[in-house]
């Protein structure tokens, strides 16, 4: 355990900052995954899956969860995923 005020604070931040990018990342995955199945079982939904994943993503980065290279990647990878119309 820490022994001055500083890093206690410091050790109470990285846990509040470490659940927030929990809750963030998760609930971005899980709309990623949804999007990938829509599109593999070719659903009718799956271009408002992917709107909202792709929202998911953006909202990861602007809370500061995900780096904006890391969502460009994903974004660009789940709509090259979707079958050319």
């Amino acid at each position: 355990m820490a022994n001055n005020k500083s890093a206690n604070k410091r050790i109470r931040q990285t846990e509040k900052r470490r659940l927030r990018n929990r809750l963030v990342i998760g609930s971005m995955r899980t709309a990623v995954k949804r999007a990938r199945v829509a599109i593999d079982e070719k659903a009718a939904n799956a271009a408002e899956l992917i709107r909202s994943a792709s929202s998911k993503i953006d909202k990861a980065v602007s809370k500061g969860a995900l780096r904006r290279t890391t969502a460009s990647r994903y974004i660009s990878r789940l709509t090259n995923r979707t079958p050319a119309e």
